[in-house]
């Protein structure tokens, strides 16, 4: 079974409590919504302390061109996931060695929040000394399921070249994506909610010998599924300014019913039920869909412990806080060989993808 066998994660420089977004959001928002004090509790009830951007909170308000903010994106996104692959790859928490960008076969790149074509797995790859025949496969707009669908494509890769290192990385910068001149609530609950990081993970396959120091997910099984006609769920409106946020309110309904039959399938076909997963590594959507998760797979609030740390600490940063997520069960958690795992992210499409782990 492919490993995953590194994982590092990359905060933004702009640490940025909550009630200081609630102050700017409502400066911005009051004279357009008579009940902003009723819509800016989403702020204090949302779990969400700090956020991290990778700008500072007054370069919010006033408007910034498309071409300003997406070039920010392109710029500050290489210089993010290129100190994510770093981390990554001299990580001594996991690896008795470092690894060199140069024995790297593959790159699979993870982003939704900006456009750059060529896209930026190329620009980092002329910052560090990778193989001119590496191979390249970045995937843009799975969103919030981006992360967990990255470890699904990457294991798959291994899977057909088991001698092959694979990097993952995921980056997004959903906050240069505010609507300055958005009174829409989707975008204020956006504003509420989404922040900025970059993670990094090393899969390698079966053939792979690299020393670790302590036990290491594999990957077991992958599974994807999507909902037809479900476009309007979650996902961007883009419009002439930029990307416009859509998220439906139904999102935690749509989990309850949906999410467990999913689950409860796909672990079936592994002879497992819910209980029989001890690492419950899930995205955190956000506290209503960590809500969500404990109600439809019956798990405690203990079980999504982790997620909901890193909602806390780090808000909703897309597809890489699932390996935000995964690094505190590898670093934080007793994980024990045997031990197996769940990683889920839900996203655009409405698409869920489901990671089964083995510790070992």
């Amino acid at each position: 079974m492919p490993r995953i066998l590194s994982v590092s994660s990359y905060q933004p420089p702009y640490k940025i409590e909550q009630e200081e977004t609630a102050k700017l959001t409502k400066k911005l928002f009051q004279d357009e919504f008579k009940e902003i004090e009723r819509l800016l509790k989403v702020f204090q009830n949302g779990e969400i302390k700090t956020r991290h951007f990778c700008v500072p909170l007054d370069w919010f308000e006033k408007p910034h061109s498309f071409e300003e903010r997406n070039q920010l994106y392109i710029e500050l996104a290489t210089k993010y996931g290129v100190e994510a692959i770093q981390a990554c790859l001299k990580n001594n928490r996991y690896l008795e060695e470092e690894v060199s960008t140069e024995d790297i076969d593959a790159i699979i790149f993870v982003s939704s929040s900006g456009i750059s074509t060529p896209s930026l797995d190329a620009r980092i790859m002329n910052q560090l000394s990778f193989s001119e025949n590496m191979k390249r496969i970045p995937i843009w707009g799975l969103g919030c399921a981006g992360g967990a669908s990255g470890v699904s494509r990457a294991y798959d890769y291994c899977l057909a070249h088991p001698s092959a290192k694979v990097l993952l990385l995921c980056v997004e910068l959903c906050s240069l994506t505010f609507q300055h001149d958005d009174r829409s609530k989707s975008n204020l609950i956006g504003a509420s909610l989404f922040a900025d990081g970059a993670a990094c993970a090393l899969v390698c396959g079966d053939k792979v010998e690299i020393n670790t120091k302590k036990a290491v997910p594999s990957i077991k099984a992958t599974a994807s599924q999507w909902m037809p006609d479900s476009e309007d769920v979650m996902g961007w409106e883009v419009k002439n300014n930029g990307l416009h946020v859509v998220f439906s309110k139904d999102i935690p309904a749509i989990i309850s019913s949906w999410l467990g039959p999913f689950v409860e399938d796909f672990l079936v076909q592994h002879n497992m039920a819910p209980e029989d997963i001890k690492h419950f590594v899930a995205h955190p959507g956000g506290k209503k869909v960590l809500k969500a998760y404990e109600k439809t797979l019956r798990y405690s609030e203990e079980k999504i412990h982790h997620s909901r740390e890193v909602l806390t600490h780090n808000g909703n940063m897309s597809s890489p806080t699932v390996l935000y997520v995964l690094e505190r069960f590898m670093e934080l958690e007793d994980c024990r060989p045997g031990d197996a795992g769940l990683l889920t992210a839900l996203g655009p499409g409405f698409s869920g993808e489901l990671v089964l782990l083995k510790w070992k």
